[in-house]
């Protein structure tokens, strides 16, 4: 008789998509991927919007596909996105528009508007997120302040993977790590903040009760089930947001390690009990956001390879299509400690031409601007390595312990020059992998719900089995701590 259980997982990127089987045997996970599929955003006309229905398209047929792969016997079906964005449904529970991309410039000077009816400090005081202007909080100010009628029809929020669980199973309800991305959500009082939504004259009504990973959502709904012939298989939030599986599945054997989920974001944290909501966390704006079991992830959303990303999208469009391994010999072929950038600056939010964004940001800051594309590439990775340094240090100060690990996982795993810059500009270990970490967790965190792993730990002990891990020490390399240098007055003296 087999042992082994099937799990599927969606994972939903801001650049593409993936439904994943993990087979589960013991501690032994094999995870294959079945269907994969472009995402991103749909631009008309100035405004920046997801193709959700495209999405719940591809959901369905990533279904069909694990059927005609391995038959009806299904354990569970678990969806994990990107944080922010949401969906409005009207009385009828109809898609009230479609839901806007977080990079829309429409919550530009959403912040000041908000800091005009409740002062920062005490947003940050009721919610303990970092201060985004794509955040929900300022896409739902948006709307009021310019008079987007759809906010007064809706009788609904939904965020992205609640959305898709709702059309899978016609069970509306908000996942707990989703949910606190938004800054809509109080981490200590366990409920939405509901006051401070108030005095920004934003509905609480449409807000939904909060399931925990690990929860079942619901069974498919009869009709996506029979059309993709997998009957009442269960859908069980693992962490629905892409951080928070990712997280779960980080190969830490011991609680002295920082993460860095690595991808379009880079998020750096820790694990903590409870909320950190302090003066120190709000001048260095990081974040606590939900985890699996109710831990609360206390980390610093930095920009990541979106840099490297959007400078590989401009020069395809100008006839040089590269790849990422392409783009990482070039950076590595670079003069080390060139000009920097702050990746968290303004104006490197928006898609654009980000070879020229990064050469006029140096000449404006009085640095030489990097001309080849191995110069720009190798500006935007020192850069980020940089930014980690900080953050690893801010957070060392905040919990009063030093951090003796940096984890990374997720796609960025994979791009060796910056796990080894990493690991030199921090002067600490660095364990690579497993680049999948995000599906990994989600069908860890559903094989918990099944009964079938007893704890994080043990599912973290099926991730040190079960797959490849790459160590990068330090190197005593001169430069760094005038590199670190410069990237602290740029972050000072911010223009």
């Amino acid at each position: 008789m087999a042992l082994t259980s099937n799990y599927l997982a969606f994972d939903l990127g801001a650049e593409s998509g993936r439904a994943v089987v993990g087979h589960l045997d013991g501690l032994n996970l094999k995870l294959e991927t079945l269907h994969r599929f472009p995402n991103g955003p749909v631009r008309v006309f100035e405004r920046l919007y997801w193709d959700v229905l495209r999405l719940f398209g591809e959901l369905q047929a990533g279904l069909q596909a694990y059927r005609a792969a391995h038959g009806d016997t299904l354990q569970g079906i678990g969806l994990d996105t990107w944080g922010v964005d949401f969906a409005l449904l009207g009385d009828d529970d109809q898609l009230l528009g479609n839901p806007r991309h977080y990079r829309d410039a429409r919550t530009e000077g959403m912040m000041a508007a908000a800091f005009e009816r409740a002062p920062r400090d005490e947003i940050f005081a009721a919610t303990g997120i970092q201060f985004m202007e794509i955040n929900t909080l300022y896409q739902l100010l948006a709307m009021r302040l310019q008079g987007d009628p759809l906010l007064d029809q809706a009788q609904t929020l939904l965020m992205i993977p609640d959305l898709l669980n709702y059309w899978l199973t016609g069970v509306k309800v908000s996942e707990f790590s989703i949910a606190t991305t938004s800054q809509c959500y109080d981490p200590r009082a366990r409920d939405w903040a509901r006051g401070l939504l108030a005095r920004l004259d934003l509905p609480t009504d449409i807000l939904l009760p909060i399931i925990q990973p690990t929860e079942q959502v619901g069974t498919l709904h009869p009709l996506v089930g029979e059309a993709v012939g997998l009957g009442q298989a269960p859908v069980i939030a693992p962490a629905c947001h892409d951080t928070g599986s990712a997280v779960a599945a980080v190969p830490a054997s011991s609680d002295s390690f920082a993460y860095l989920s690595s991808g379009t974001w880079s998020l750096m944290g820790v694990e903590t009990a409870s909320p950190v909501i302090s003066a120190d966390s709000l001048a260095f704006n990081f974040t606590n956001e939900g985890g699996a079991f109710g831990s609360i992830r206390l980390l610093k959303n930095i920009m990541g390879l979106w840099l490297v990303q959007e400078c590989r999208r401009t020069w395809a469009a100008q006839g040089n299509a590269l790849s990422y391994d392409d783009l990482t010999r070039l950076a590595a072929e670079a003069p080390a400690f060139g000009p920097l950038v702050d990746p968290d600056h303004h104006d490197f939010l928006r898609p654009g031409d980000m070879p020229t964004l990064i050469r006029d940001y140096c000449q404006r800051t009085g640095q030489r601007a990097p001309q080849s594309q191995g110069e720009v590439l190798r500006c935007a990775l020192e850069s980020l390595a940089a930014k980690y340094r900080w953050t690893l240090e801010k957070l060392e100060m905040m919990q009063g312990r030093h951090l003796d690990v940096i984890h990374i996982v997720g796609g960025g795993c994979q791009n060796s020059l910056l796990c080894q810059l990493t690991a030199d500009a921090t002067q600490r270990t660095v364990i690579a992998g497993p680049v999948e970490a995000t599906a990994a967790g989600n069908v860890l965190l559903q094989a918990i719900s099944r009964g079938e792993l007893g704890s994080l730990a043990e599912a973290r002990q099926a991730v040190r089995h079960s797959f490849d891990l790459v160590t990068y020490e330090p190197a005593p390399v001169d430069g760094w701590d005038d590199a670190y240098g410069r990237l602290l007055a740029l972050m000072e003296n911010a223009i």
